[in-house]
Parts: structure tokens; C-alpha cells; sequence
């Protein structure tokens, strides 16, 4: 082994250990892909924003987008084809009330779609801001057409008023869920249920304090429960603490839980919910103050298992300037189950007359338990639904719905720590590998338009790769996947992207494949390509995901060097892209390993060769040297014969003597002449004033007078048309 290999393998193992101590704050992917347009499906239509509301209807074949003012009905196969469409304008009479209310009438005053739900007769429930007076109506798929019914309801408590409001929204049995303001100022928060039994939340802070709701889930508990419990509908949210005892109240994340056959109290808590219960969630990110701050959440359930082993993946992201980490916690629901069920409550007290201080309360809790769903017991006791529950225990849970207990992620810490774009949106897919085992792919979205693809191995944070799938850095609003296409979806303002779950042909060795320890790909050493898992295939495949051990493939055919040649005195650039950004690249000259020197620039994407000389023909090997849990691991990625052309002749990036002498004199010239006239400035006065404005910082003059010291001489190869 060469001796800069040998120092390049020391470096990756210290790098490695160095990642093993501080991996929280230094993940980050193997593989970065850019943005293409040929690497994915797009939906956009002209004229048309905010793509942030999706139903996938795999019984139809569409997925069905919510946008401002339209709903889209696309092939859930290629969203590029739109099948259908539905335009749900406001008028131009609630366009001018809206803005007389103070809003913008060009963008606040316009019906952005934000509820959009499959319906048990297979029609579908959608509803919009409508210019801050929110609509509903339903929605229909019929023989290639898409139509509303004009059946409009008031949306008030369904849909929010403010369509940059965050809202949560769920139909169980056509009962429709939600989580949004009922006024128009935005401060009256609410969790209803409606329409046939319509029940909502005390306007109290206790309960609700200037939420931001993030997402629902549905659990049906009640399946082959032994103590005949009920269904459950969980809430996820960050609020004001009220229970903190400082001046600043910080904003916490919380988890609150009601039960589907909550009918409200007789008397105490009429047309309230008598089973709301919350608590907060806490994700650990290196220590921090205050805590990071709750943004998505996914329901992840094993169908083959009862409901207490599904978990929630959830996205953290800081609620200060001070920190670019994401975090991605996971919490059993068991765990959550557990505090509602068995927990202590807090209670408020008041200190000195005035001030209230919440503390875990001690004393007797009444029965039925405050807050529990009706079960076998409450039966047995006469108690069949919450109608009939005791006013004592009502009136427990009325003033006490906050649990003292703070729930802790699974390992009590995070699965998932990325420094730079923040997190936006997160689904999870199970894989089964080729070593029969299942793994959680994490597909997350950020604000910069990308999507994390990352597997925890046994807490390993390993990030597979990250994609760019929006030509513009843009929130990613929306993510859906599904199981018929393996595809996901992901919507933001300006359109709806498609792309793969498994993105094995980006690898184009066995190496490589193995190295990205994607569990959706193997590689298939019978066709030589990296396959997907999902294809069936019969063949064996070789993988090994939780160690990245590479040993596993064959020995690779020799490559077949691309000739290059340069001419004595000219340039030549060698191409090549690393595959992985776990790797180093070195280069060899005839197999001896090639150092930097004034005339070998090392380029990220290349070698650079200067002023060309006979000694710099022969073969050139750009190497990729890539460090996994198992070995340190050598491929060739590409390798060049480069010969040296007779005078004249110009088949690299050269140029003949007489071009370069000229350019030379041309450079003298521009640089005297450039001397001189920044002499006659200084003796003008120019550059006495003052350098620096009050701030203390540079002023705008002298930064373009700065920016003169700064010449860039470009020069053209005449016969490629390149620039070195």
C-alpha cells in the first residue's frame, strides 16, 4: 500500500471514530443527488400554488391534490398526467369583504384546499379557507370525471380560517376530526368532532394555550381489547406551557388523546370531550434549552401486531436562531398509553393570592378514572357511556387535563440527529432485507426542497442518501407514499414530485451498492446491476445493510482506460465523481499514488494538469477509498491513458505557444495599466474617506472598490470552446 493510502485509511478510521462520538450532530448522507428533471415525475399547473394537501385513492388509481383554488386528480402511476380537475373559486365579492377585513386580497383572500377526505360511500369530503369564510363540500370520482356536489357546509371548526394556520384533520367513520381556530382572529383553538355529534374542547388555556397543531392519528384499541376498551384519536401539538414556572413561558410539544365514543358530560362538560388528556413529549437534542419543538408526525403500525406496538415517528426542530439541528424522535404508543392510563396529573394551585402554580397533584383521584375511556368496569358499575359519568369526575378532568409525566422517545434519545435544512415532513416504510430482517426507511423532508432517506441500524444514524427533487430550495409540504407504485409523493408550493422508494440503479458496482447499505437493493451478480428487493428477484442477492461489508462481491473486472492527450505546455482536466461522500479520492500515475503539486490540482470533481510535460503520460486511476463498520474498502472509479501529443496538435485543454506568449504580453499590459489607475485613485483622495460606516462594517463603496482587486483572467480554449 502507497503511503498516502495508508495515511488515507488512518484519516478515515479516526473520521470514523470521530462520527461514532459526535455522530448527533455529524450525519450526513452517503450520496447527494441534484435536482434533474428527468429523475422525476412532476405535476404543476400554470398559474396555480400551494400543492400542500394529498388522498391517495390506490382503489382508483389517482392521487388526489388540494391546491389554491383547484383539486387535481393525477395518475397515481405518473403525476405528470392529470386526469381530472375541480376549480373552487372564491367570488369576487368575498375577495373585496376579505380584504376589507384587513387581508391581502391577492393571497390570503383565496380558497386554499386543506381538508380532503375519503368518505365510506367512496365519495370524498374537501374543504377550504374560502377567503377567511371556510367552506366544505363533498366530492365525487365518476367515469374520468371529477365534480363537486355543491352541497357546501359551513367549515368553521373544520377548516382553519388563515391558510398559513397549522391544522390537523381525520375522518373516522365519516366522523370528521379536527384540530384548527373557530374565529376569524385565530384564537379561539379547537379539537371537534363532527357532524352528527358535535364535540369540542373548553376554551380554557389549561387545555389549549396559542396551539400550533401538528398532525392525527387513529388507533382502534378497541380491537380484541380484554378490558372492552375504546378506540382512541391522538393529537399532536406545541403550545404555551402554562404549567411552567417562569417569567417567559416556554413552548412545549404535547400529545393529547380522546376517545371515539366520547359523548360529552350530562350536566359538567356538556358537548365537551371527557376523555381529553395531554402530555408532553420531550426529544432530548444534545441538552437543549428550551426544548425543540414538534413539526410532523408519522403513525407506523405493524398489521400483523395488536396496536400496542405501533410507534410514532416524530420531527423536532429548534424554536431558537441558534441551532440548525433536526431531530427525529420515536415514541411506542404503549409508552403514550401507559401515562394516560396509570399516570399522575398535575394540578394548578395559587401561591401569594395570585400567582398559579401547577404541581403534581397528590391527592384522591375519583372513579371512574378522569379522563378514561368507558370500558368493562364502567359498565359493570352502571356506566355505559360518558352521559352518565359522575360530575366528580368530570369536573377532575375539566381542571386537570395536563399528566405529569414526561414522555421519553424510545433509548431517551433521538433516532435521527441532521445539522443543516431543517425538517419539515416524515413518513416511514418497513423493508425486508436479504437477511430476512425488517428495517424503518425514514423518508424526510426539509424546507430546502430535499428528501433524507435514513435507516437507524441498532442507533446507527446512517443516511443512504438525500435528493434534490425541487429545482428551487422550497418547503416540502406534504409527503406520501404508496404501497401499489412504491412510489413517494411530495408536494410543495410550486408543484407534486414522484419519485421511487428505491433508487438502486444509481449504483453502478457491487461495491458501491453494498456500501449505500440501502435495504430496498442487492446487488445481482448474475445481470451485474443493483436491483431492488421489490422486483421478486429469484436470485440471491448480496447485501449486508448493517455492516456495509463489501468483501461480499465478486472480484470487478479490469475497467477499460479512456484515452485523453494533451499537448507539452498545455492543460488537461480528468473527470471524476466520487459515488460516495463517506469516500476520499486519491489519484495513481501508473499505479504510484499521485501528489498535489503546482502543477496537479486535486478538484472535487477532477485533476487538473498544468503546463503538460512528457513525464505526465501514462495511466491515471481516480480511486474511491470508503471506510464502513467493516473494512476500509478500495474501488476504481475511473482510469484515463493519457498520452502526449506532437506539437501542434491541441486534444487537450492546451493552447499553442504563441496564443499563451500573446496572452501573457496581454496579462502584463492589463496589469500595469490596472496599477496605474489604482495609483492616480490614491492620489485623487479617492480611497481617504471613510472605509467603514457607523455599523463598523465596510461601506458599499469600498466594497466595489474592493471588488476591482479581485480579476479573474479567463482563458478560452479556441478549438474546444472551454475555459480554465
Amino acid at each position: 500500500m502507497h503511503p498516502l493510502l495508508s495515511l488515507c485509511v488512518v484519516w478515515l478510521l479516526s473520521m470514523a471514530l470521530a462520527l461514532g462520538e459526535e455522530s448527533s450532530v455529524n450525519s450526513f448522507p452517503r450520496r447527494t443527488v441534484p435536482y434533474h428533471r428527468d429523475n422525476i415525475y412532476m405535476f404543476h399547473e400554470e398559474g396555480v400554488f400551494n400543492y400542500s394537501t394529498m388522498l391517495l385513492r390506490e382503489d382508483l388509481g389517482l392521487l388526489v391534490i388540494g391546491a389554491r383554488e383547484a383539486v387535481y386528480a393525477v395518475d397515481l402511476h405518473d403525476v405528470s398526467k392529470k386526469l381530472a380537475s375541480v376549480k373552487w373559486e372564491v367570488t369576487q365579492k368575498q375577495r373585496e369583504d376579505c380584504g376589507n377585513k384587513g387581508k391581502n386580497p391577492e393571497t390570503e383572500c383565496k380558497n386554499y384546499i386543506r381538508i380532503l377526505h375519503e368518505m365510506e360511500d367512496n365519495r370524498m369530503y374537501v374543504c377550504g379557507t374560502n377567503a377567511f369564510d371556510p367552506m366544505c363540500d363533498y366530492m365525487s370520482y365518476v367515469d374520468g370525471k371529477m365534480m363537486l356536489e355543491n352541497k357546501t357546509e359551513n367549515g368553521k371548526g373544520k377548516c382553519p380560517f388563515d391558510p398559513y394556520q397549522k391544522y390537523a384533520s381525520l375522518m373516522v367513520d365519516d366522523d370528521l376530526y379536527s384540530a384548527t381556530s373557530m374565529n376569524f382572529l385565530g384564537s379561539e383553538p379547537v379539537l371537534i368532532r363532527s357532524p352528527d355529534v358535535s364535540i369540542r374542547t373548553e376554551f380554557k388555556t389549561s387545555w389549549l394555550n396559542e396551539p400550533h397543531f401538528v398532525s392525527m392519528a387513529y388507533l382502534p384499541e378497541s380491537v380484541n381489547s380484554t378490558t372492552g376498551d375504546d378506540d382512541k384519536v391522538y393529537l399532536f401539538f406545541s403550545e404555551t406551557a402554562v404549567e411552567c414556572d417562569c417569567y417567559n413561558k416556554p413552548v412545549v410539544s404535547r400529545v393529547a388523546r380522546v376517545c371515539k365514543g366520547d359523548l360529552g358530560g350530562q350536566r359538567t362538560l356538556q358537548k365537551k370531550w371527557t376523555s381529553f388528556l395531554k402530555a408532553t413529549l420531550e426529544c432530548p437534542v444534545l441538552e437543549s434549552q428550551p426544548p425543540y419543538i414538534i413539526q410532523d408526525t408519522y403513525r407506523w403500525c405493524d398489521p400483523k401486531k395488536p396496536w400496542t406496538s405501533c410507534l410514532f415517528y416524530t420531527i423536532f426542530t429548534p424554536q431558537s436562531d441558534t441551532s440548525d439541528l433536526s431531530a427525529v424522535c420515536v415514541y411506542k404508543v404503549s409508552d403514550i398509553s401507559q401515562v394516560f392510563s396509570e399516570g399522575k396529573y398535575k394540578t394548578p394551585v395559587t401561591v401569594e393570592t395570585s400567582f398559579v402554580k401547577w404541581v403534581m397533584y397528590s391527592g384522591e383521584v375519583p372513579s371512574p378514572r378522569p379522563g378514561a375511556c368507558i370500558d368493562n368496569a364502567a359498565r359493570k358499575a352502571g356506566i355505559n357511556e360518558t352521559l352518565d359519568l359522575p360530575d366528580q369526575t368530570l369536573e377532575f378532568v375539566k381542571n386537570r387535563p395536563l399528566m405529569d409525566q414526561v414522555i421519553q422517545p424510545m433509548g431517551g434519545k433521538p433516532s435521527l440527529v441532521r445539522k443543516g435544512a431543517m425538517f419539515t415532513q416524515i413518513i416511514v416504510n418497513q423493508v425486508q432485507a436479504e437477511d430476512n430482517k425488517t428495517y424503518h426507511v425514514m423518508f424526510i423532508g426539509t424546507e430546502n426542497g430535499t428528501i433524507v432517506k435514513a435507516v437507524n441500524y441498532n442507533g446507527e444514524m446512517f443516511i443512504i442518501e438525500e435528493v434534490h427533487v425541487f429545482k428551487l430550495a422550497e418547503p416540502i409540504k406534504i409527503l406520501r407514499f404508496s404501497t401499489v407504485t412504491d412510489q413517494l409523493y411530495a408536494g410543495s408550493d410550486s408543484g407534486v414530485v414522484q419519485i421511487p422508494l428505491a433508487t438502486c440503479e444509481r449504483s453502478s458496482t457491487c461495491m458501491d451498492c453494498v456500501l449505500s447499505r440501502d435495504p430496498y437493493c442487492g446487488w445481482d451478480d448474475r445481470t451485474g446491476k443493483c436491483v431492488t428487493l421489490l422486483s421478486k428477484s429469484q436470485n440471491k442477492l448480496i447485501q449486508s445493510v448493517q455492516d456495509g461489508d463489501a468483501s461480499l462481491c465478486p472480484k470487478p473486472a479490469p475497467s477499460t482506460p479512456v484515452n485523453q492527450s494533451v499537448r507539452v505546455g498545455g492543460s488537461l482536466k480528468l473527470h471524476c465523481t466520487n459515488p460516495s461522500n463517506h469516500a476520499v479520492t486519491i489519484w495513481e500515475q501508473d499505479r504510484l499514488t499521485l501528489n498535489p503539486t503546482h502543477r496537479h490540482h486535486f478538484l472535487k470533481d477532477g485533476l487538473l494538469i498544468l503546463n503538460a510535460s512528457d513525464s505526465d503520460a501514462g495511466l491515471y486511476s481516480c480511486l474511491s477509498v470508503e471506510r464502513s463498520k467493516m473494512n476500509t474498502y478500495t474501488s476504481t472509479v475511473v482510469e484515463y491513458q493519457v498520452t502526449i501529443a506532437l506539437s501542434g496538435k491541441e486534444d487537450g485543454i492546451g493552447f499553442p505557444h504563441a496564443q499563451r506568449d500573446g496572452l501573457h504580453v496581454a496579462i502584463a499590459i492589463f496589469a500595469i495599466a490596472f496599477f496605474g489607475l489604482f495609483s492616480w485613485n490614491i492620489y485623487k483622495g479617492h480611497f481617504t474617506r471613510s472605509c467603514r460606516d457607523k455599523s463598523g462594517q465596510l461601506s458599499p463603496e469600498v466594497h466595489e472598490e474592493m471588488a476591482l482587486d479581485s480579476i479573474v483572467v479567463v482563458i478560452i480554449d479556441h478549438n474546444n470552446g472551454e475555459a480554465t
